[in-house]
């Protein structure tokens, strides 16, 4: 199997989530308009100011950052349920990168663990701000409890939110802004709808909206009709032939993990493994490449069965449902099952081959000691939010990205929805068309009261 990095390990797995949000999140381009900030004096007193702020502990001060910034670890004491104080409290694991007190703050997060690369989001760079970046709940070392999953929620995560803006509001009274990428997107969202007066705007990058769980024909409608003709026939062919040899290439894979000192206790089998992975391929295809050369990539009717396992291990990962990375991802995959809701991905014309009904479905990514009821409420709640009173909130969506196949609708007040043509992992105001690069920036120098 490939080398598989973290970061390609992130994008692949949340494929409900956008690879181009991630990616828009993990660095800002370079010729993105910059709000450069002021160089910090030498000590301006962040260190015992950060001590100061209530249940906040300094784990550490990491070099890397870029001029004019201090990088720093940090946790915060959260309750388990921000409704009941007797349920307990944990750590939820923050990064600072600070510049000044004086300048806005920008609140991101990805929706799982966090990062401890000092690197700022776009609308960080372009407003010259601070960052404080956020671990959500159940991921990384943020662990209300290993195995407890019923407090992981969006009004939770969203509560998590709204006490770090209080606490920390106390060093930076300017402006906030939140923003994030696919699943992180989605949070800043959601936090919007409970704590609407918490920050000053939202920048969501690829944030999906899936609002009715029941009804996939949206996503469907995208992989059926995304590229040309002959790229969607070329893709559904590879499908088939990777079945068709199948058993050869389970042994491998089987192989494999097994010599890496993994399992496959979570999702059941190598085999249903595999078929979960052949069956994500056209979603996963498109949301992470889809360039001419990921195209002239794709395996033809003359490809041997090394050149279709290699090309599979590349675009759906192979590692990601094996139990070393599937057991990270079981806080997404519980979410999806819960509140968020997942998709359908077109079968028929694998007809005959496949042997694991519903292989697909979150559950298989749930150990089944993990009770799973969906919320059909939760959803709708958002979008009717969006819809009727959610002001500057900007979506930045790129259009050859399944995953805003259902995007989320413009809002009220003060709110776009715009798009980065044929973008797949260059989701970025930077990206967008000029008179929409202008706008969107605009926007966001307006909230951070700039204007």
């Amino acid at each position: 199997m490939h080398l598989w990095t973290r970061r390609r390990l992130l994008l692949s797995t949340a494929s409900v989530a956008s690879a181009a949000g991630l990616a828009a999140m993990a660095s800002a381009p370079a010729h993105a308009l910059t709000g450069t900030p002021p160089a910090p004096v030498a000590d301006d007193g962040i260190v015992r100011r950060l001590r100061s702020l209530p249940g906040v502990r300094i784990v550490e001060e990491r070099p890397g950052a870029e001029p004019g910034y201090r990088f720093f670890v940090l946790g915060l004491r959260q309750p388990v349920d921000h409704t009941d104080p007797s349920a307990g409290t944990f750590e939820q694991r923050l990064t600072l990168l600070h510049t000044s007190a004086e300048r806005p703050t920008v609140l991101f997060t990805t929706g799982y663990a966090a990062s401890f690369t000092p690197r700022r989001t776009e609308p960080t760079v372009l407003l010259g701000g601070n960052q404080l970046h956020v671990e959500h709940r159940y991921f990384g070392t943020s662990l209300p409890s290993a195995h407890d999953y019923s407090h992981l929620t969006i009004r939770q995560a969203a509560d998590d939110h709204h006490r770090i803006v209080r606490t920390f509001r106390r060093l930076y009274r300017g402006a906030w802004i939140s923003t994030g990428g696919s699943k992180g997107g989605m949070a800043s969202v959601y936090h919007r709808r409970f704590h609407p007066h918490d920050v000053d705007g939202t920048v969501a990058y690829a944030a999906p909206n899936n609002v009715d769980d029941r009804d996939d024909s949206a996503y469907l409608h995208f992989l059926e009709t995304v590229g040309t003709a002959a790229d969607r026939e070329a893709i559904r062919t590879a499908q088939r032939r990777l079945l068709l040899h199948r058993a050869e290439l389970v042994a491998r894979y089987e192989a494999a993990t097994t010599a890496a000192g993994d399992t496959f206790r979570i999702i059941g089998s190598a085999d249903k493994a595999f078929e979960i992975a052949v069956l994500r391929v056209p979603f996963m295809f498109w949301q992470n490449g889809g360039s001419p050369a990921d195209l002239a990539a794709v395996p033809g009717p003359d490809a041997t069965t090394d050149q279709l396992y290699t090309w599979l291990d590349d675009v759906a990962g192979l590692p990601l449902y094996a139990d070393t990375t599937a057991r990270a991802y079981i806080p997404y995959w519980y979410q999806l099952a819960t509140e968020m809701g997942y998709l359908d991905v077109p079968t028929a014309h694998l007809d005959g081959l496949l042997r694991h009904p519903g292989a697909i479905e979150p559950r298989s990514f749930v150990p089944r000691d993990i009770p799973l009821r969906f919320d059909p409420d939760a959803m709708p709640d958002i979008d009717r939010w969006v819809r009727r009173s959610g002001t500057r909130l900007l979506f930045v969506n790129g259009t050859r990205d399944p995953s805003t196949a259902e995007p989320f609708p413009p809002g009220r007040h003060d709110s776009r929805v715009l798009w980065v043509p044929d973008a797949n992992h260059h989701t970025t105001i930077a990206a967008l068309p000029t008179p929409d690069r202008t706008e969107a920036t605009a926007m966001l120098t307006r909230w951070a009261g700039h204007a």
